[in-house]
């Protein structure tokens, strides 16, 4: 059995970027959007501005009230992505009850969007009119890559049909016009599905929904689920009963995590290339 070491791949990707930052004329710089108080929230945000000072890249955080309307925070939106000096916007989520996400999340045009949340930087990516890659479908990609592990001949089933994970590598999958399978965590005799998989993504959110005895033997396994298990940080997918079945696997944490950050920021710094 292999670690996939997503945080090792991580730290090569952002040596990379840090040293097209310092040759760049022009720093780039991103703007996060984010509405209301949340402890998870802050965590993800400090990643974010540590990365993101390691790279060079400047990290501005942009809060509103969560009693923000949806339209009010629309405009503002739009403001901060009309501002020039801003090279990518992107908006935190989970955002309140209230808010109509996708309509927000498509106030970021696409010259500006690193995330690639909104409908229209998701139709450039399907058609080909994109440079950059959702960044939860780049980190899966380039895993793939550097451990030469073929997947276009290969039956892969993707768990969770959610915006920040199943549905970027489904795009991306479709794109590459290879076969593959999407099942929810609620979808009926979930391990026979599981059974079949020769590459398991997963990223449905919930912790250990996927244990060992499900896994096909040889099987590889990559978590992008985060969730949280008695104070801890687990993933869909329970790494000690599945790391006896699988040939390939990610851990939690230091599997797709950071690198899903590394790609973020490399979208960062290939907006920027692109204003030029």
């Amino acid at each position: 059995m292999t670690i996939l070491d997503g945080k090792k791949i991580a730290q090569d990707l952002m040596e990379e970027l840090r040293v097209k930052v310092e040759r760049s004329s022009k720093k780039p710089k991103l703007a996060i959007i984010r509405v209301g108080a949340d402890g998870a929230t802050d965590s993800f945000l400090k990643i974010k501005k540590q990365t993101g000072e390691k790279i060079g890249i400047e990290v501005r955080i942009f809060a509103f009230a969560d009693d923000i309307t949806t339209n009010n925070l629309r405009k503002r939106i739009a403001d901060i992505v009309n501002e020039n000096k801003n090279t990518a916007v992107i908006i935190q989520l989970p955002l309140p009850g209230h808010i109509n996400t996708q309509y927000i999340l498509n106030s970021v045009t696409p010259d500006k969007d690193a995330d690639m949340l909104s409908a229209r930087a998701l139709g450039n990516f399907i058609t080909g009119k994109s440079l950059i890659f959702p960044p939860v479908a780049g980190a899966v990609k380039k895993i793939l890559d550097k451990y030469n592990i073929e997947y276009r001949s290969k039956n892969i089933l993707i768990v969770g049909a959610g915006r920040l994970v199943g549905r970027g590598v489904f795009l991306w999958l479709s794109k590459e016009d290879v076969g593959f399978s999407v099942v929810t965590k609620n979808t009926a005799d979930l391990s026979s599905y599981v059974r079949n998989a020769d590459i398991l993504i997963s990223g449905a959110g919930h912790p250990h929904l996927i244990t060992g005895d499900m896994i096909k033997e040889g099987a590889v396994v990559i978590d992008a689920g985060l969730s949280e298990l008695n104070g801890k940080t687990v993933g869909d997918v329970d790494f000690e009963s599945a790391s006896s079945k699988a040939s390939y696997i990610t851990p939690i944490p230091g599997g797709v995590g950071p690198l899903v950050v590394a790609m973020l920021f490399n979208n960062v710094v290939i907006l920027q290339e692109q204003e030029k």
